[in-house]
């Protein structure tokens, strides 16, 4: 029944929202230049921005006075260049409402070399539907997603290194968990204060909290890269929060805000919405100094975030410097520290980067470097609870085909290999090294 209801959910989402597409009138949408390539965030419907030229070295000029950062998952902000990486489809539905759904399916394969290496075909999949409507005093804004991850089971996906949340009750090492059915169901009210600035409240039942860039899956830097960074819950292991409110201020060039929300992260019922507590708190500030960039850095303290970890708080800081150039390129370089209560400090570094080299051929890559001492949660293992610093060195090419107006599909692959100490070497074999096959169809990018 539960499998019934998600495939119900994403249905409704993808196919009515497809079919729709022929009657929409898509001429405002066609932002190409003399090469052909197109350059999302000119849509009005996402940042508001008009390019004037694109200039030298494949870097676009846009007219300031029109840009606003773009959005990215939560109340994050990406470069206005950036278009928020959510293309998919707009559709006008009267009485000044825009209604935008972006979804889709992700076949990959993948095999982790070692003792710990594993292989498995999985399907990844997310489904949103937003809807936005301008007043003459702000902007209202209602916001949902969902996966069927669910039916991936708990133990999720082979992913290396990877550590967080559990299955069965035991904790999951070199795994990554699949995501929860409800990834967002919240609304923003944005309100006008000056010519250049509002005042907004986000929140509901689920959402993410100002804490950390745009999470993984948002940012135009990792759009093409199947696996989930080894670093996800350094950075935003947030995004799926039961229980979100967050108030802040925002001009063109900065935004300031806090949340109150629930620390734990979700448990292993991945079909329902849990009870939210609001017993955490973060603050955030971003700066855009042109369409191009974004700049954050945030902290938050979060009560118990692990269940593997009872009674242990967490101070979380991050800072992240994320660029855009409007013509395919995004790349982001972004530094977490875990501030564990009691306990040490676990820090991580990422590096990833996108590019879009023409209409058909993408080479993507990430650098990881973190400290992390859960890779042995036995605790009669004699490495138990000791922090090892490990790099993660990822590579990938993807091959895009247009499926007519709305739907993309992209064939492509990865390839890695790790850095580690040789105290590892038992576990992990000496040169452990992955590779993964995907195809992805989406709506929209």
């Amino acid at each position: 029944m539960r499998q019934f209801v998600a495939f119900v959910l994403s249905s409704a989402i993808l196919l009515p929202s497809a079919a729709e597409a022929q009657e929409h009138d898509h001429s405002q949408m066609d932002h190409s230049d003399a090469n052909g390539s197109k350059h999302p965030a000119e849509s009005k419907y996402w940042s508001g921005c008009r390019v004037i030229d694109h200039g030298h070295d494949s870097e676009a000029i846009w007219d300031v006075k029109l840009c606003r950062a773009a959005e990215g998952s939560g109340t994050s902000r990406l470069p206005a260049a950036e278009g928020g990486g959510h293309s998919g489809l707009h559709i006008d539905a009267g009485d000044n409402w825009m209604v935008m759904a972006h979804g889709y399916a992700w076949g990959v394969y993948t095999d982790q070399s070692g003792p710990r290496g594993d292989d498995k075909a999985y399907v990844q999949s997310m489904a949103m539907l937003n809807a936005e409507k301008e007043t003459g005093w702000g902007k209202v804004q209602l916001k949902s997603m969902f996966s069927l991850e669910p039916l991936m089971k708990n133990r999720g996906y082979p992913n290396l290194f990877a550590s967080g949340e559990t299955a069965g009750g035991e904790a999951l090492v070199d795994r990554q968990h699949p995501h929860d059915l409800f990834m967002e169901l919240a609304a923003r009210v944005d309100i006008n204060v000056g010519t250049d600035s509002s005042v907004f409240l986000y929140g509901g039942p689920v959402g993410e909290p100002a804490l950390g860039p745009s999470a993984f899956m948002h940012r135009g830097s990792a759009r093409y890269n199947p696996e989930a960074p080894i670093t996800h819950h350094w950075f935003d292991s947030g995004h799926i929060t039961y229980g979100v409110a967050t108030g802040g201020y925002a001009t063109r060039q900065f935004q300031i805000e806090g949340s109150i929300f629930t620390g734990q992260e979700p448990d292993e019922d991945r079909w329902d919405i849990e009870k939210p507590r609001f017993d955490s708190w973060s603050v955030r500030a971003t700066w855009n100094p042109t369409p191009n960039w974004a700049v954050q850095a945030s902290t938050g303290r979060l009560k118990q975030p692990e269940s593997l970890h009872p009674g242990e708080d967490e101070q979380r800081t991050t800072a992240s410097v994320h660029y855009a150039n409007g013509s395919g390129l995004s790349a982001m370089l972004a530094f977490s520290a875990k501030d564990r209560k009691p306990g040490e400090t676990l820090t991580a570094w990422l590096a990833e980067a996108n590019w879009n080299i023409d209409d058909h051929h993408t080479i993507f890559g990430r650098f990881e470097n973190v400290k992390n001492d859960e890779l042995f949660p036995e605790h009669t293992d004699p490495l138990h609870d000791i922090p090892f610093r490990v790099s993660k060195f990822q590579a990938g090419y993807a091959y895009r085909l247009p499926l007519g107006e709305q739907f993309n599909l992209a064939l492509g692959g990865t390839v890695s290999a790790f850095a580690k100490p040789d105290a590892l070497d038992a576990a992990y074999g000496e040169n452990p090294m992955g590779y993964t096959l995907f195809a992805r169809l989406s709506l929209g990018l």
